[in-house]
């Protein structure tokens, strides 16, 4: 639970920390590339949910939010011993909730601050709290689709290859 609790720790202190330098150092609507043709830092003030969607729904956000952050550590103490992935990526997608709550509760109109962009194409600027719950997500993904045997179990069929595979098919 040590790790998963520093892994959280670290996201929210890694979050907060580009988010200020992104404040001092662009005003709010300023662009300069980082890596031309690839990635531009473009600060703006979201008050939607990640990469922008539904605009205007604070509160919304800030109820959703709350339960996850409040909820997901429960769930990562119940399961803390079941596979590493399951943890790093839950922890991961608290982290990010934290992140981005933080915003929502302290700046000011409850903006998130956002600032990365993409330049090779159309997508919406986003944040380092938006990035670890967008990956957190997709490793959760791979964990409940091809590692967690409990969600997806194997037919009948496969059942009885596995064991003929493992020798207990023997009468």
């Amino acid at each position: 639970m040590i790790l998963w609790t520093i892994i959280i720790i670290l996201s929210v202190v890694l979050d907060q920390i580009t988010k200020l330098i992104a404040i001092a150092c662009l005003d709010v609507g300023e662009s300069v590339k980082f890596i031309p043709g690839i990635i531009n830092f473009t600060h703006i003030k979201n008050d939607g949910a990640a990469f922008g969607m539904l605009d205007n729904a604070r509160w919304v956000f800030l109820i959703i939010s709350a339960a996850a952050i409040i909820g997901l550590p429960f769930l990562l103490y119940k399961y803390r011993k079941v596979h590493f992935l399951f943890g790093f990526s839950l922890s991961l997608i608290i982290g990010g909730a934290i992140g981005n709550m933080i915003d929502r509760l302290f700046a000011p109109n409850g903006f998130v601050t956002d600032f990365i962009e993409l330049a090779f194409m159309d997508f919406a600027i986003f944040n380092v709290a938006d990035i670890f719950v967008c990956v957190g997500a997709f490793l959760m993904f791979i964990y409940l689709a091809f590692l967690d045997k409990t969600i997806f179990p194997p037919n009948d069929k496969n059942k009885k290859e596995a064991k003929k595979e493992n020798g207990e098919d023997k009468k």
